[in-house]
C-alpha cells in the first residue's frame, strides 16, 4: 500500500528569494504518528501550510491519499483536517453549527451523531449552543479540533496544538490523538512540548532552515543518537580528578561528590568496567550507581546546533 502522504522535492521560495522549503522529501504511512520538530522560522508551518493548500509551492510535488495537492486539490484536501495555530473562529457562530458547515463544506452528509461524539469527547457538547465569543481560548482550541475532525480526514495536520492551553486540555488532546490512531488516521503534529512527542509519536522529523534533517523511528533515533550517562556517587568529596582517571568522558560536581560519565549506548565497549577498576585502584569508595539516557529534547538541541554549525 503506498504512503498516505508523499512529499518530493517540495520547494518554497517566496518573491524576495527568501526559501521556506529546501527540497523536503517525506512519506508518512496510514495510521502513523509523526512529530515535526523544529525552531521558530524553520519552515514547519510552511510545509503544513502547503500541504494543506493555503500556500503554492514552487517546486516538487505532494500527494494526500494519493492525491496531487495542485492538480487534485478537492479530493486531497478533503482527506485533511488541519488544527492551526492560529485560533480563527467567527465570533457570532455557535459551536454546533461552526462544526456542523464545516463537515458540510467537505460536501458530507449530515451526521449529528458523529458530531455530537466528536463535541463530547471534547467536552464541547454543554457549549454547543454557545457563541463562540463567549468561549475561553482553551474551549476555542477545543471547537478548532472538532471542526478539524467533522469530515472524518484520513490525515490530520496539528500544528502547536497544544500551545497555551489548560494541562487538562493537553491531555484530551493526546488521549484523542491515540484514539485516531487506532482508526487509522494519519497524524502530523508540531509541538515545542518535545516530551509530548516522545511520549506520543511513532517517528520523529527534525526541520531547520527549510530543510528536514532527518526522520526516523523514535526508539531507533534515540538509540542510535542517545548517549548514556553513569553517575557514580562519592562516600567522600574530591577536590578533583584524579590523573589517573583524566578523560574528556569524566566530569566532576561542582561540590565534588559525583563523578559523571558519558558513554555511547553502541559501542562494543562502554569503559565503564575499566573506570570501576581505575577508581578502585584510586582508593576512591562508591555509595551509589545510577544511568540515565539522553533524552529527546537534547538530542534535537544537537541536531539543530550541528545544522546551524
Amino acid at each position: 500500500m503506498a504512503p498516505v502522504l508523499q512529499i518530493k522535492n517540495l520547494q518554497k521560495t517566496y518573491d524576495g528569494g527568501f526559501e521556506a522549503l529546501k527540497g523536503v522529501d517525506l512519506e508518512i504511512e496510514e495510521g502513523e504518528i509523526l512529530a515535526l520538530l523544529g525552531p521558530n522560522g524553520a519552515g514547519k508551518t510552511t510545509l503544513i501550510s502547503t500541504v494543506c493548500g493555503i500556500t503554492v509551492p514552487t517546486g516538487g510535488t505532494a500527494l494526500v491519499a494519493g492525491h496531487d495537492i495542485i492538480t487534485e486539490y478537492r479530493q486531497a484536501r478533503s482527506a485533511i483536517g488541519l488544527v492551526p495555530q492560529e485560533i480563527n473562529l467567527e465570533p457570532f457562530e455557535t459551536v454546533w453549527n461552526a462544526t456542523r458547515l464545516t463537515r458540510g463544506l467537505f460536501g458530507k452528509r449530515r451526521d449529528d451523531k458523529l458530531l455530537e461524539q466528536i463535541l463530547r469527547r471534547l467536552s464541547l457538547w454543554d457549549k454547543k449552543d454557545s457563541q463562540i465569543k463567549e468561549l475561553s481560548g482553551g474551549m476555542k482550541r477545543r471547537v478548532l479540533i472538532a471542526k478539524a475532525l467533522s469530515h472524518e480526514p484520513r490525515v490530520l495536520f496539528l500544528d502547536e496544538p497544544t500551545a497555551g492551553v489548560d494541562v487538562e486540555l493537553r491531555k484530551d488532546m493526546w488521549e484523542i490523538v491515540a484514539d485516531l490512531k487506532t482508526q487509522g488516521v494519519t497524524i502530523i503534529l508540531t509541538t515545542h512540548y518535545i516530551e509530548e512527542a516522545e511520549a506520543i509519536a511513532d517517528r520523529i522529523g527534525v526541520i531547520n532552515g527549510g530543510q528536514l534533517l532527518l526522520v526516523e523511528e523514535k526508539n531507533a533515533l534515540m538509540a542510535r543518537m542517545g548517549k548514556k550517562q553513569l553517575t557514580i556517587d562519592l562516600r567522600d568529596p574530591l577536590q578533583s580528578i584524579p590523573a589517573g582517571l583524566k578523560s574528556d568522558a569524566l566530569e566532576l560536581s561542582e561540590d565534588g561528590t559525583q563523578l559523571v560519565y558519558s558513554y555511547d549506548t553502541n559501542s562494543e565497549r562502554t569503559g565503564i568496567t575499566t573506570l570501576l577498576a581505575a577508581l578502585s585502584r584510586e582508593g576512591i569508595v562508591l555509595s551509589d550507581i545510577s544511568t540515565r539516557q539522553s533524552s529527546l529534547e537534547e538530542i534535537f538541541v544537537d541536531l539543530v546546533k550541528e545544522s546551524a554549525a
